[in-house]
């Protein structure tokens, strides 16, 4: 997975634009999403923020049909999602979950699933994400921030249009951090659409192109990242980004 990597002419375009219309989702007779309604045309990386609560990872799961709305549809360039688009889409939670086997079958065993990929893309992932040297370690033994890099590799074998990725650094090392960020960077100049879940303002300010922020299940703002943390246009953004709590 080199810059040389070759990508299909205009692949992201296949989903974008992203658009939610009138989402609404209940659970356990609350209203986590309420009334939301967004469209996604960017091709850099889009940033959730919010508070706790705010029902960032909702949003996500329901784009990925992890869950379904209540109200509302969502469309991948005017069309409902189906199986093919959820095939060219991949999800790296904040929580890393390892198969047991090694580090290399990990990545092998979505392969399979894909029947996709060959060895030698595997072991160049493994490297990418810093663990070509612990490919036959089982994979269960790596620290917290070498399995979330393997968690990402493993989101990657399907080469996925759309990335979507819930807080995936957060309490890990900087090297860990460091190494995310700079392959986040290098997919969306290869036209993967990446939306990332974040608490870092600092990270965000880093990847952004633009930012979603949420509170309360309700879309606050959606603006360029420029304008976001030089002019949020919402009372709750504007106090988020001053770190001020939220209620």
């Amino acid at each position: 997975m080199s810059d040389s990597h070759t990508q299909k002419p205009d692949l992201v375009t296949q989903l974008l634009p992203i658009e939610f219309r009138s989402i609404s989702f209940n659970k356990s007779g609350n209203r986590l999403i309420n009334n939301l309604s967004l469209t996604i045309n960017s091709l850099g990386i889009t940033i959730i923020l919010g508070p706790n609560g705010a029902g960032k990872s909702i949003l996500l799961r329901l784009l990925h049909g992890l869950d379904k709305p209540d109200f509302g549809d969502i469309l991948f360039k005017d069309i409902a999602a189906n199986y093919a688009i959820k095939r060219k889409q991949a999800m790296v939670f904040q929580n890393a979950v390892m198969l047991r086997r090694s580090v290399k079958d990990n990545l092998a065993f979505v392969a399979n699933l894909h029947a996709s990929k060959q060895e030698p893309d595997l072991l160049a992932l493994l490297d990418e994400v810093g663990l070509y040297d612990k490919q036959h370690m089982p994979a269960r033994r790596l620290s917290g921030g070498e399995k979330q890099r393997l968690s990402l590799a493993r989101a990657l074998v399907a080469e996925p249009e759309l990335l979507l990725l819930d807080e995936p650094t957060a309490s890990l090392d900087p090297y860990s951090v460091q190494m995310i960020e700079s392959l986040l960077t290098k997919l969306q100049r290869r036209n993967t659409k990446i939306i990332f879940i974040t608490h870092d303002l600092n990270q965000a300010r880093r990847l952004a192109e633009d930012v979603i922020f949420m509170h309360k299940g309700r879309l606050e703002s959606f603006q360029s990242a420029e304008d976001f943390f030089k002019n949020p246009n919402s009372k709750f953004a504007e106090a988020f980004i001053e770190g001020k709590l939220i209620f």
